[in-house]
Formats: structure tokens, C-alpha cells, sequence
């Protein structure tokens, strides 16, 4: 399984397109707030490696969403290898990648485990006029929104008005 802090970093990469006040927002559109955003996240802040994590991400969220196919993904995983590395606790493998999209790859490889982990509990958030994702930890696996505060209270309240609104009118 992905741990958290690879499916934390997913789902914030996946999340950084969200909808404001109704317009789309790139939160790494700006080049010093994208560099802040790779550093943080162990990247070295490049713009190459900007580049990748941006196809990545956009590839990804199209590929949750339904509307590409996972193969979609594969030129982000072009010239790829894993090495293994044997140790006292056994054998891990590692990526070996041009370090401008290590960052790109190691989140296409994050989706890939909360996938094969955790099969149907990474998706879009169920409010249309949201853009953000979320992965659903719950046992029943029945969460519907990225936030109950905001998209779950939204959602919720518009079908009340509706109920009531229906209600009155016969």
C-alpha cells in the first residue's frame, strides 16, 4: 500500500486545480508557489521537474475522473526501470528515473498502490461543481464528498431547498 504521506501528497497534487468563487484555479501556476509546493514535498523545485508533475497531474486527474484510460499514463512511465535493493528486512526496489520526473513518476506509482490497495476509494468529489478528489477511508467505503463541511453541507442543503421547494409547489 501507499503510505499516507505518498497517498497525502497524491491527493494534494490531484487537489490543486480547485474550483473558487466558481473559476478553476492552478495553485502552481505561480512558479514561486509551485517551487514552495515541490520543495515541500521532496522535490528540488525545478521547473523541468514542474513540467512532469504538471502532465502527471493532469493525467491523473483525467484518469480518476474516468475520462482517459489508466494506459493514458504510460509515457509518464517511458524509460522507467526498478532496481532492487536487498537488506536485512528484505528487498525493495527502487525507481530509477531522470530526476526531473522522479516527483511525476513516484505519484503515478502512489496512485498506482492506493489502486491495487485500496480499489475504488480514490475518486472525484460527488459535488459537480467541485474539481477536488478524495480517498475513502472509511470501512463502509461510502464517502461521496472531498469535504462534509463545505461539498457534503452544500450538497445536502440543495436537496433539502429542492424537497421543500417540491413539497410546496403540489
Amino acid at each position: 500500500m501507499a503510505d499516507q504521506e505518498q497517498q497525502d501528497t497524491l491527493l494534494e497534487l490531484l487537489n490543486s486545480t480547485p474550483v473558487v468563487n466558481g473559476v478553476v484555479q492552478d495553485q502552481l501556476a505561480d512558479p514561486e508557489e509551485a517551487r514552495s509546493w515541490q520543495q515541500v514535498h521532496g522535490g528540488r523545485g525545478t521547473a523541468d521537474e514542474l513540467r512532469s508533475l504538471l502532465q502527471a497531474r493532469d493525467a491523473l486527474q483525467d484518469v480518476v475522473r474516468g475520462s482517459r484510460p489508466a494506459t493514458s499514463l504510460a509515457p509518464l512511465l517511458k524509460d522507467v526501470t526498478s532496481r532492487p535493493h536487498p537488506s536485512p528486512e528484505g528487498v525493495s526496489w527502487e525507481l530509477d528515473t531522470p530526476a526531473e520526473r522522479r516527483m511525476a513518476v513516484e505519484t503515478v506509482m502512489a496512485w498506482s498502490a492506493v489502486q491495487r490497495t485500496m480499489p475504488g476509494r480514490l475518486r472525484p468529489c460527488a459535488n459537480p461543481e467541485c474539481r477536488r478528489f478524495l480517498i475513502d477511508r472509511s470501512k463502509t467505503n461510502k464517502a461521496r464528498w472531498c469535504s462534509m463541511a463545505v461539498c457534503g453541507n452544500r450538497m445536502k442543503a440543495r436537496r433539502h431547498y429542492q424537497r421543500t421547494r417540491d413539497a410546496t409547489a403540489e
